[in-house]
């Protein structure tokens, strides 16, 4: 029964954002169980993944020693990926960057049959008379990453270009050629060779380049040996003996066939049809991941001081040097939510539109605050403020050039004139104009040596203030001249 509540209670939880949550998981998942089931690698992934299950099941039960090695173990985990899934995680971000050609133009499957037919027919009778080839089929993977050397040729696939290509006189005879679609792009190139080669008896050169070329990319590559005349296949990090052309003619027709979309099936269609049993596995483990990390069980409560924002400052009020900068919240939510919480973009914003004479205090309000949806906010402190705001008028004030120090001993002042000669600034009501002088920014006199203008600036004292769009700009203009010695 309490297993039941615990349930109900889980389902009644569930948010939107949880089942985006876990949609992205499962999904993150399901490509990963997907991209690696048919690569070798799959195994050190699986034990990984029993690591990590382990690790679960240890801090469920509280074995102490377990969750600290493992958690050590954890810490490190993504410096050993890097290093054991370096060329799997290489080319599975390179499909990723290949997703853009989903929607192209595909080609007519019976123009790849043809293709096919050649390259069947002609590793046959390369293989008949004992001459070496080494023929790349290219599929979505790109391959110029793996590919040294070679000739660019972009020729149509035919017998006797290939049988050309591949004769023992011919430059690049001992080189790889790649083919795309029905095109022979390049040939002479060197291919990576693999590291992997003690489960197969004695391969040569081009078995072994085959085989590396498919241990990094979708790529087929068709092997032909000198020495045994046979046929051989390597995909997807495999090596196989083809009996006979074929045989041969069928698997590169189906290596085609699942390289190219047809018009009948969509992508989105083919997607949901295969890989079901990665599919469930992928929403299972991220709905058992939702339960174990993301699920929101305990309410916790946290204090933040946040700056307090004043805005819509109705127009000529002004608000004083004494007003409250930053207050005091508490916010509660679930555990998990404050991991994503920047308290940097927290902020209370206090709107000041309908401030009035009357009307200077007010309360703080958990929807002034922009807190996210999965965070309440249980108190703020202080509750409610003062706003020493104070409306303005207009007044007129003459403008005084204040100077420093003395002029040299042998010059005199003649005038001293500054523009504007008066400025009209905003004042509260409640200040006193006969207390308030409007000055210039100081101007040294000691620096003057004959009639000069100085652009400088208008300083307004505490309280006072410019329109909107007036400059504080002033130009004061000085005339002296030189004492007449006696």
């Amino acid at each position: 029964m309490d297993a039941l509540n615990s349930a109900l209670d889980i389902i009644k939880s569930i948010k939107i954002q949880d089942i985006l949550d876990v949609i992205i998981i499962a999904l993150m998942i399901f490509a990963v169980l997907t991209w690696f089931k048919t690569r070798a690698s799959r195994f050190v992934l699986i034990g990984i993944t029993l690591l990590g299950g382990v690790y679960l099941a240890a801090r469920f039960f509280q074995l102490y020693l377990t969750t600290i090695v493992l958690q050590a173990f954890f810490s490190i985990l993504i410096f050993v990926l890097v290093v054991i899934f370096q060329e799997d995680l290489r080319r599975f971000f390179e499909r990723l960057a290949m997703l853009g050609n989903i929607g192209k133009k595909f080609k007519p499957l019976s123009g790849l049959e043809r293709t096919t037919e050649i390259i069947a027919q002609t590793a046959a009778t390369l293989a008949k008379k004992r001459i070496g080839a080494l023929i790349v089929l290219q599929g979505n993977d790109p391959l110029e990453r793996h590919i040294n050397g070679g000739t660019n040729l972009d020729g149509l696939v035919s017998e006797s270009l290939l049988e050309s290509l591949f004769d023992p006189h011919s430059i690049g005879h001992d080189g790889a050629v790649i083919i795309k679609g029905e095109r022979v792009t390049n040939f002479g190139c060197h291919l990576p060779l693999s590291v992997n080669t003690s489960r197969y008896i004695n391969i040569g050169l081009r078995h072994t380049a085959a085989l590396g070329l498919s241990e990094r990319s979708d790529a087929m590559c068709v092997v032909v040996s000198e020495e045994r005349g046979t046929i051989s296949l390597a995909h997807m990090e495999e090596l196989t003996i083809v009996p006979n052309a074929a045989s041969l003619h069928e698997t590169l027709e189906q290596f085609y066939i699942s390289n190219t979309p047809t018009k009948k099936s969509h992508p989105a269609l083919n997607w949901l049809k295969g890989n079901t049993l990665e599919k469930i596995i992928a929403i299972l483990m991220a709905c058992f991941l939702w339960i174990a990390f993301g699920y929101q069980r305990d309410i916790v409560r946290r204090e933040f001081v946040v700056p307090i924002e004043y805005k819509n400052i109705p127009k000529h009020w002004q608000i004083g040097e004494t007003q409250v900068t930053d207050a005091k919240i508490i916010l509660k939510g679930p555990e998990q939510a404050f991991y994503l919480l920047d308290e940097r973009s927290l902020k209370l914003s206090l709107d000041l539109s309908e401030v009035v004479d009357k009307k200077q205090d007010f309360n703080l309000a958990a929807d002034m605050i922009n807190v996210p949806s999965s965070l309440t906010v249980a108190d703020i402190v202080p509750s409610k403020i003062h706003i020493p705001a104070s409306k303005q008028i207009f007044w007129t004030f003459p403008v005084r050039i204040s100077t420093e120090n003395a002029l040299a001993q042998n010059l005199l002042l003649q005038k001293m004139s500054v523009t504007p000669s008066k400025v009209r600034v905003l004042i509260s009501v409640q200040a006193n104009p006969e207390k308030i002088k409007v000055e210039t920014e100081p101007i040294d006199l000691q620096k003057i040596t004959a009639t000069t203008t100085i652009d400088t600036k208008i300083v307004l004292p505490l309280g006072v203030s410019f329109p909107e769009g007036q400059s504080s700009a002033a130009r004061v203009q000085i005339k002296v001249k030189k004492k007449v010695s006696s």
